[in-house]
Formats: structure tokens, sequence, C-alpha cells
């Protein structure tokens, strides 16, 4: 589809990355991976041809389609959201409206009488070949198509009827993103298409791609969302292009294991140096030796060194760790928040202790931040009681924290004033951390922008921080190593935390319990996010189900599988372990893969689907009777044409929704 040959790109005076050949084929799913810099997004563009090379070249096949969607920046203005995601299908519709043109122009040929005409012929045989290409590109099923795109973003049914001018700029990338998806180019290209979106759109993404029919590159710092949906890993690193098979977790192995091939090699080497060295030097004035020490001059000569590429260092955060709190941190009591009419939360229970990492999930909207902001006093109750313990003191980080922050210092002197115990090169390498590299440290807060400002509240944060906090998106605008960074720092630190995110990875490695916040209330499941979703899909229930049915398969078939396996252990809930952490149940209770459950959210809507489609049957069955009905009382012959031309329209579209249909109630008796 697409090849770099000898490829190379300059930023100024500075390469970013050199003689780059890559083959894209069209049933690749790329992760494309590296440090903030390394030109992850200038390559993308390259592949897409929205910027050009300095050296190299780009071939394309012929017919190869590319759709690019950048980090942010896309916004649509004066149609309503439906009408802006169907003007992708602009060509179909002017093909329908041909259709309706030639359809008209057939039925005045034949009130003429001129069915047998040239013109007649020349009418059908074009309004056969338009409708046979429109029914090839689904044109009957345009807008199923957008609401069904719609619904997996996020967009409430009485969303899709506003003005797109009406939404914040995280939701018109939303909008950009579906009009993509609906465009189905052959080459995909998403640059960190994950941002703007909560866990219930990642997870309905996550399962488009999986089934997307042709190749995609993808630009995300979400490690379980890479790990989901690639199959080979690209890394631009020290100026060169790195190709991995299969997902991120496995990319890092084979990056490990490269590595320590090429530290091997290189110690061989340098111990074959040293051997032809050491004989040289021994034997150089020798006229006996005179021969063998040419030869081995010559040998060292023609060694190309092996040369270690410079690893990024490892950096190792740890909090300033804080005084110690009361066993109970926080306790709700019959809480409830409403704003005018709008009830958020509604007599809502719940105790945190001292040492847990509470995960706050739910959709958008529904409460979360708003909890949040409760717990730190930051919006006052509307009925019930919050009462903190003893010595508990908050500390908050909001989405929009880099407003508090003083535009007019430099990060490095408000940084040393935050922290004065570090040195300046220790400080240096924590902003450089979080993104904040060489001559950035001097600048003033006030140039930088929303997300680096963001990124320097969090830093800025986790210096001092209190014994209980309560954080709100801390994983935004933040690249995969500074969230291992700020992983590692709240997985070690003493105090409380209840944090809100949508990375899986993160959530599912701090999580010790999750708060589901929904429909007014809260509620609590043991474990980490996987947990969670476990449970929320029938946890042991279903377990059992499934392993009755294995046992009644290995009673068919003599006590064993036919592959020989014996059955799974029953899965049981999570169990606590020594240190107080709570171990993932799956992994305590069995051996096997965990089931992949439907959610919730994504289940109501495929119900509603399948409804739709039920009466869009009903609606096609009637039509097709009528149109029986008409054909058995013959009028003329213009006129039975017309009503056969209907009739395998209703067909072929009962044959299609049948099959959409019979999917969806297929995934749901699954799911």
């Amino acid at each position: 589809m697409i090849q770099l040959t000898g490829a190379g790109k300059r930023f100024g005076h500075k390469d970013l990355f050199m003689n780059v050949d890559w083959l894209i084929t069209p049933e690749d799913r790329i992760g494309l991976v590296g440090a903030n810099g390394t030109g992850k997004t200038t390559i993308l563009k390259i592949l897409g041809g929205y910027e050009s090379l300095d050296y190299g070249t780009r071939q394309a096949a012929k017919g190869t389609t590319c759709g690019y969607l950048p980090q942010d920046g896309l916004t649509m203005t004066g149609r309503t959201v439906f009408a802006e995601c169907l003007s992708v299908f602009d060509s179909l519709k002017q093909m329908e409206v041909e259709m309706e043109s030639l359809t008209r122009r057939m039925a005045e040929l034949g009130e003429l009488g001129d069915h047998a005409s040239t013109e007649f012929t020349d009418v059908a045989d074009r309004y056969h070949r338009i409708e046979h290409e429109f029914r090839m590109r689904d044109g009957y099923s345009v807008e199923s198509q957008v609401g069904a795109v719609l619904t997996g973003l996020g967009f409430h049914k009485d969303d899709w009827h506003r003005l797109t001018d009406e939404f914040s700029g995280g939701w018109q990338m939303r909008i950009a993103l579906g009009k993509l998806l609906l465009e189905r180019p052959n080459l995909l290209l998403l640059d960190e298409p994950t941002n703007h979106l909560d866990l219930e759109a990642r997870n309905w993404l996550e399962d488009y791609l999986r089934n997307y029919p042709f190749a995609f590159v993808l630009i995300s710092h979400d490690r379980y969302f890479l790990d989901i949906t690639v199959r080979k890993t690209v890394e631009i690193w020290n100026k060169n292009v790195h190709f991995y098979h299969g997902n991120y977790e496995k990319c890092l192995a084979q990056k490990q294991q490269r590595f320590e091939q090429l530290e091997a090699a290189q110690k061989n080497q340098r111990e074959r140096i040293e051997q032809l060295e050491a004989f040289i030097n021994r034997f150089r004035f020798q006229a006996t030796k005179a021969k063998q020490v040419q030869s081995r001059i010559k040998e060292l000569e023609k060694i190309e060194r092996i040369e270690l590429p410079n690893e990024e260092k490892s950096i190792h955060f740890k909090f300033a760790q804080p005084q110690p709190s009361g066993r109970t941190v926080v306790e709700a009591q019959h809480l409830s928040k409403s704003y005018g009419e709008k009830s958020v939360l509604r007599n809502v229970n719940f105790v945190i202790e001292k040492g847990e990492r509470i995960a706050l999930v739910g959709v958008n909207g529904a409460g979360k931040s708003t909890l949040i902001k409760l717990l730190t006093s930051r919006e006052p109750v509307t009925s019930g009681v919050i009462k903190l313990g003893h010595q508990v003191e908050v500390d908050y980080f909001a989405q929009d924290q880099y407003k508090e922050l003083d535009i007019e210092t430099r990060m490095i002197d408000d940084i040393e004033r935050h922290s004065p115990v570090s040195t300046q090169t220790e400080l240096r390498n924590l902003l450089g951390c979080f993104l904040f590299s060489a001559d950035d440290v001097f600048k003033k807060i006030g140039v930088l922008s929303g997300g680096e400002r963001n990124r320097y509240a969090l830093l800025r944060l986790l210096l001092r921080p209190s014994n209980f906090l309560l954080l709100d998106e801390p994983t935004n605008h933040l690249d995969i190593r500074a969230k291992d960074v700020l992983l590692n720092a709240l997985s070690a630190y003493t105090g409380t935390v209840v944090f809100v995110s949508h990375d899986r990875y993160f959530l599912d490695k701090l999580a010790t319990r999750v708060f589901e916040v929904s429909d007014g209330g809260v509620q609590v499941y043991p474990g980490n996010y996987e947990d969670y979703v476990w449970r929320k899909n029938g946890g042991a229930e279903v377990q059992s189900a499934k392993e009755s049915a294995q046992q009644a398969g290995l009673k068919a078939g003599s006590g064993t599988s036919a592959n020989g396996a014996t059955p799974a252990r029953a899965a049981a809930p999570s169990a606590p372990l020594t240190d107080g952490t709570t171990a993932s149940a799956a992994a305590i209770a069995t051996d096997e893969p965990r089931i992949r459950r439907m959610n919730p959210i994504k289940r109501r809507q495929m119900e509603e689907q399948v409804r739709d489609l039920e009466d869009e049957i009903a609606r096609l069955e009637a039509g097709i009777a009528a149109t029986e009905a008409a054909l058995a009382n013959f009028q003329n012959a213009d006129e039975t044409m017309r009503q056969n031309s209907l009739l395998e329209q209703h067909r072929g579209d009962l044959e299609r929704v049948m099959a959409e249909w019979e999917d969806c109630a297929a995934a749901l008796e699954q799911g």
C-alpha cells in the first residue's frame, strides 16, 4: 500500500529519522511509539501524504485512500452532529438522487410506450449499474451506520440533532473521529485517538479497530489500548525506526532481548579486539611474526565497532511520604448532590480507609468529578454528611489545575521553591521525565500550553503530597514513560488516593477498589479494574456455568477434553495478600484466560439496535407482501417492471438486515 525507501526528515538542523525503509501492507495493524519529539506525528503525516520528506521516496499503491486524525485542532460548524457525520456519504446521496431521476425518466418513457427504445435501455442500464454500486457500498444503511458510530463514541440520541458549534474541543474531535471511521479509508492514520474518549468509548473503539477490514497505523500512550489493537509495533528511537512483531508488551520484551544480544556481541567483539591488539603489540618488531602481525592488523581495521545505543535513563521518583492519618480517612453518610432540578448523587454511603487507592469509574456526566469536588469541600453537599478522619490532609489535582499556577515564574525557579531539599540536577531529571527537557525548564509558566501546564502542576503536587490525594485525570498529557513514573510513585505512596483515569493499564495496576458512579449512586467493587469488569459481567456465576458445561462435556468424553486438558479450577473473588494488596481473582483462581464479557452500556446499546432491526424486518416483510400482492394483479408491463425492481430491492434489504440482526443477537447471547 505505502512504501518509504531511504526516507529521512529534518527539523531545523536536527535529524528526526534517517534512512527509513518501511512497507505497510493491506492487513497491517501498527502501533507507532517513541518518546515525545522523536517524530511520530511527522512520520504519520508523511505516510498520509500530508507532509513531504527531506530525502528518500514515498510510494502509494493505486487506489490507496488515507484518512488522518490529528491530536486536536479540528472544528466543525453549521450542521448538526448527525448531518456532519452523514456528509461523508455525500457521493452516495448524489447517487441516490440520480437513481430517483433515472426512475422518473424510465416511468416517463414507459408512459410514451418507449420501453423498448434505445434511450429506455440506456437509462435502465445506467440505473442498474448505479443501484448495484449503491447497494455494494451499503447505501441503504448509511443512517444506521452513523447512528452506531455516534452511539459508540458516547453521543446520546438527544445530541445527534444539536449543532456541532455547541460542543467543546474534545467532543469536536470525537465527531472528527466518527467521520473518519465512517469513511472507512483503506489506511487509517490515528494520532492519539483515545485522548478525548472515556472508558466506554475506548472499549468500543478497541472492538471497532479489531474488526476494521483495512490497515491502520496509530499513535497512543495508552499501553492497554496498544496491546489490544495492534499486531506490529514500530518504534522511532535514536533517529532510526525499529520494527517488532506483536503488541507493545511483546515489543518491550523483544527490545530488551535485542539489547542483551547487542551487549553480548559487543563484549565478544571487545575481547577479540583486545586479543588482536595484544598479539600485534607483542610481536610487532619480530621479523618471524611479520606476516601474522600484518594479518591481524588488517583484521582489526576491517572490524566494524559495535556501539551500544544510549538507552533512556530509568527515573525512579518517590514521594516525600506524608504524615500518617487515622484508619478511617473519609466517611460519606446519605450523601446527595443536585444542581437545580438535576440530581447527580442520591443517598450515597461509603467509607474509605487509610492506604486505599480508589478508582472512580462511570460514563461521562455520571458524577465522578462532582464526587471528587465534594470530598475536597470545593462543592457543597445538597444533603448528607462527609466526615474526614483524624489528621487527614486533602490535596486536589483538577483537570484544569494549571489555572492556579503563577504564569510569570520560570518552571525551574518555581519547582526549586517547592522542593528546597532537592538538587537542581534531581529536579531537572524529574522535569525531563515529565517531558520538560533542556532549555524548556527556563520557560515561564505562562508560555506553556494548557497540557504542559497541567503536566507541570501534577509534578509540583507530587513533590510535597498530603496524606489524602484526589486526582482527576492525572494521566492526561503524559506519555507512557511519564505514566510509569507516576504509577510507580503512587504505588509506593503510603497515603490514600482517590482518582479518575481513562487509562486501563493505569487503572489495573493502581486501584485496590473501584467505585462505580452511575444512576445517582455509588457501587463498590473490591480489586482493580479487571476484577470490576469480571464481576460486572457475571463473575463466579458465569465461570461456574462454563465449568458445568465443561464437566458435562468431560463426562461425555471419558473425563477429559478433546485436547486432554483437565477442567479449570473454580474462579474466586479477589483475595487479600499478606502485604495488604488484593490479587486478581482470575490470577488466583484459574489458569484459563478470563471470559471477556460485554459491558452493560454496550449491551443496552446493542439491545436497542436489535429492537430497531426487528422493526425494520417487520417493515420490509410487509413491503414484500404488498409488492407481491400488487404483482398478482397485473396492470401493465411498466408497472410490473417497477414492482419487480421494488421487490428485488426489498428482498435484498431484508437479507442484509436479517444478517445484521443475527450477528447482533449472537453477540448478545455470547456476551
